[in-house]
C-alpha cells in the first residue's frame, strides 16, 4: 500500500510528436538532433520541429520529441483540438485505437496518419519506484492538487525502465489548476 501521501512533482506536457524513423525521413534530411534532455531518462526535446493541421486549423513549430519511435503519435490538448476541428480519444502512448487522422508537414514532405491523441493523464515511475510505492503499471490512482484551484484528479501508473518519477498533465489541466511547471501535488491511491 502506498503511503498515505506521497509528494510528486508535476511537469506540463504542451503538443508534441513522436515520429518513426521511415516517416522522420519523409519530413527531414538530416539526422534528429537535441535541444535539451528530459527527465525521462533517455528522452529529449528535439531541435526540430513540424506543423500539424487539418482543414479547419494548424499549429506550426510543434516539438518533436526524441528519440524516434516504433509509432507515430501526435499528442495534443483538447483546446487544441477545437481548433483543428478533431475529436482524438484520450488514450496512453502508443495506444492509438480511434486515433484521428492529423498532416504533419515540413518544408520537405507531408504525411497524413491516424496517430493523434489527447495523452491520459499520467505518472511516470521507474520499476524501483513502482515496487517502493507498491504501485502496477496502468493502476488507477488520484493526484491532490494543492493551490488556489485546488483540487483531486484521477490519473493512471506508467511505469517503465526509463521512468522517472513525476505526473504529466497537458496543458489544459495545468491551466485548470493554475499549475506551473515543476510544482509538487500528491500522489495516493
Amino acid at each position: 500500500m502506498i503511503k498515505v501521501k506521497e509528494k510528486v512533482k508535476i511537469n506540463i506536457s504542451a503538443r508534441h510528436v513522436h515520429l518513426t524513423k521511415e516517416t522522420y525521413d519523409l519530413l527531414f534530411n538530416h539526422e534528429l538532433t537535441v535541444r535539451n534532455n528530459l527527465n525521462q531518462i533517455g528522452q529529449f526535446a528535439a531541435n526540430e520541429t513540424v506543423t500539424i493541421k487539418t482543414n479547419k486549423g494548424e499549429f506550426n513549430n510543434v516539438r518533436i520529441i526524441g528519440p524516434l519511435r516504433k509509432y507515430n503519435q501526435v499528442e495534443i490538448s483538447m483546446s487544441d483540438a477545437r481548433k483543428l476541428g478533431l475529436k482524438p480519444p484520450v488514450r496512453k502512448s502508443g495506444h492509438l485505437e480511434q486515433a484521428e487522422e492529423i498532416t504533419i508537414t515540413t518544408e520537405k514532405g507531408e504525411v497524413t496518419l491516424p496517430c493523434c491523441i489527447i495523452a491520459n493523464r499520467h505518472v511516470h515511475l521507474s520499476p524501483d519506484d513502482a515496487k517502493r510505492l507498491n504501485i502496477k503499471d496502468d493502476e488507477p490512482l488520484k493526484l491532490v492538487i494543492p493551490g488556489e484551484k485546488s483540487g483531486v484528479i484521477d490519473i493512471v501508473a506508467k511505469v517503465s525502465d526509463d521512468g522517472y518519477f513525476e505526473v504529466h498533465l497537458d496543458t489544459d489541466d495545468a491551466n485548470a489548476f493554475l499549475i506551473e511547471a515543476n510544482e509538487e501535488g500528491i500522489l495516493t491511491k
